[in-house]
């Protein structure tokens, strides 16, 4: 198992802004896309799609429908990743946001059980699952046209644009239902608010492909193709030649996608149901800290390209262990501000996390298989993380009676994490070459 050693073509300022911009602005739309249904799963799509169920199955079986994205994403990255390594990344890009424009729109319309009977919930997951392909290849795409068309040396930095959308995308998605829950009465949200967000993606997506339309294509695959290193079967070399590095970056990125969705999406029930705060405030306090985590992404991937990918990312797993530790004493609290420095404290570490992981998944494979091998390692990390989580702590907290599974939970998954990292090599040429000086 090696780092890629190869050099990205020089490509001009301009073009990489575009590309930088276009990264970050779509991703943040498509996980505004993908975030909304967390949060209306965690305030409404049990009682609409699931009625006669009890509060708790309610939303066990809302939370599950939330899952579905994630089963289909690994599958969204499987096979726009053999696209995009096959035809390129811009192409890929364009279809994943088209996708998930209109599966988000989709959910936006659809009847509810009342309305149209079992079919609500059987659409209601199939909308679901094509929002979960639509996303499973944005990740890698996103990623690459940032790294690809990164100055020498600034890698890490270009590639928390993609990432930095991730949080972009929770402050809208919660900024647009924090608007709906406080303009309209309850009866209204329930009734019909609940799909505005949703239906708000048609505009967001027009804008996103008007941008991501504009940019070039990368100049790693141009070359690659120019070479002709691209493979038939991009997905097989990498599960023949590369699968030990696939299984130890979807490793390193269970802790930080699994903490951060139910930092995002399972808080919001367990602060109204648990602890007695209205939606609004729990909602607040998550678009609060939503900044801190995009700063934490900011620095530590400007950090990596200077001190290198392995040691940020240790360093930022320890944290994670140790702030895993008191995330669920601190909110049990039930105390506003120690709330809210828990929601900060919490984002700023996850940030730190995620921001050297662009460059790092990047610099793990060639680029004839870059973009299957690095969204294939992200997604089966998005399942085992973000797709079970807000599942898991629905469950253990309801088994136990008690915060404390979930924070062991937290503990156990950061730990794998952690090894994870220490187990991969560091991918940072420059770092690399230096320290075997």
């Amino acid at each position: 198992m090696t780092a890629i050693t190869e050099a990205t073509p020089p490509v001009s300022h301009k073009e990489a802004r575009r590309a930088v911009l276009s990264s970050f602005v779509g991703t943040a739309i498509e996980w505004y896309d993908f975030f909304i249904y967390g949060t209306a799963a965690a305030l409404v799509i049990g009682p609409q799609f699931f009625p006669g169920a009890s509060t708790f199955a309610g939303t066990l079986a809302a939370f599950a429908t939330f899952a579905v994205g994630f089963i289909a994403r690994p599958i969204g990255g499987v096979v726009m990743g053999h696209f995009g390594d096959r035809i390129g990344r811009k192409s890929m890009l364009v279809l994943s946001l088209t996708m998930m424009g209109a599966a988000t729109v989709g959910i936006g319309l659809l009847p509810n059980f009342e309305a149209i009977g079992v079919a609500a919930p059987i659409l209601l997951v199939a909308l679901r699952f094509v929002q979960g392909i639509g996303v499973g290849g944005e990740w890698g795409g996103a990623v690459l046209m940032a790294t690809e068309h990164a100055p020498e040396g600034k890698r890490g930095l270009y590639g928390a644009a993609p990432q930095m959308g991730v949080p972009a995308g929770v402050i809208m998605a919660n900024v647009v239902f924090l608007a709906v829950t406080q303009l309209l009465s309850d009866d209204a949200f329930q009734t019909w608010g609940w799909r505005v967000p949703f239906l708000m993606s048609a505009v967001l997506v027009g804008v996103a492909m008007w941008i991501r339309l504009g940019v070039f294509e990368s100049p790693a695959f141009a070359e690659a193709k120019e070479s002709e290193t691209i493979v038939k079967m991009p997905i097989v070399e990498v599960l023949t030649r590369n699968w030990r590095t696939v299984l130890l970056a979807a490793g390193t990125f269970i802790a930080t996608n699994g903490i951060a969705y139910v930092f995002m999406v399972y808080v919001l029930t367990y602060g109204t149901k648990e602890l007695g705060y209205s939606r609004a405030t729990m909602l607040t306090l998550l678009i609060v800290a939503c900044p801190v985590w995009m700063a934490g992404m900011a620095v530590s991937a400007w950090k990596s390209d200077v001190l290198g990918r392995r040691r940020v990312y240790t360093w930022s797993s320890i944290a994670l262990v140790i702030v895993a530790a008191v995330f669920f004493p601190l909110i049990d609290t039930a105390s506003i501000p120690v709330m809210l420095l828990a929601m900060i404290v919490m984002a700023a570490v996850l940030g730190t996390t995620a921001g050297p992981q662009s460059a790092l998944f990047a610099e793990l494979f060639p680029a004839h298989i870059r973009y299957s091998g690095a969204s294939l390692g992200y997604q089966i990390g998005a399942i085992l993380g973000g797709g079970l989580a807000p599942f898991m702590a629905t469950w253990l907290f309801e088994a136990f009676g008690t915060s404390t599974a979930v924070t062991a939970y937290f503990v156990v998954i950061a730990v794998v994490s952690l090894v994870s990292i220490l187990l991969l090599p560091e991918t940072n040429t420059k770092r690399r070459e230096a320290e075997a000086a």
